[in-house]
């Protein structure tokens, strides 16, 4: 049991320090987070939760992925090799192809009537709503940018 709870803790020492290291991640999670909030204002139904749900887990987990063969090749050689450019090129295009994926189902998610008018009547209704998601768009492109740079 105690080399499962490891394993477990493990793992999120591994997605907090690819936090710390990978804008991309940051970025893909804050996404992620403003997909979920928006899908939540449009009242999407449990299916298209769950759908945007798989959708999220599987760009990070790529990503993650991609970012795990980045640093496994860089440890063996940091100068130019055809095989590790071509390892980390394809790494990099899963995590593309799932993401433009991701990127298709929530626009048809998104972009209709019904959406459009459920969060117009959000809004509406509570008006102060539209400036703390600007606030925190603000403060979530910041994380993006800079969580994790150290300081000179």
């Amino acid at each position: 049991m105690k080399k499962q709870l490891l394993s477990f803790w493990y793992a999120i020492y591994g997605i907090l320090g690819a936090l710390k290291t990978e804008a991309h991640l940051r970025f893909h999670i804050v996404a992620a987070v403003f997909a979920l909030v928006f899908a939540g204002i449009c009242g999407f139904s449990v299916e298209r939760f769950a759908i945007l749900t798989v959708l999220i887990g599987a760009v990070i987990a790529l990503e993650l992925v991609n970012t795990s063969i980045e640093h496994a090749c860089n440890s063996v050689t940091r100068e130019y090799n055809a095989q590790i450019k071509l390892a980390k090129d394809l790494a990099a295009a899963a995590v593309l192809v799932m993401a433009a994926a991701a990127i298709a189902v929530a626009a048809l998610f998104f972009i209709n009537a019904e959406s459009w008018n459920n969060m117009r009547s959000f809004f509406a209704a509570y008006p102060l709503s539209a400036v703390v998601l600007a606030i925190l768009a603000l403060l979530s492109a910041a994380f993006i940018a800079f969580y994790g740079k150290k300081k000179k």
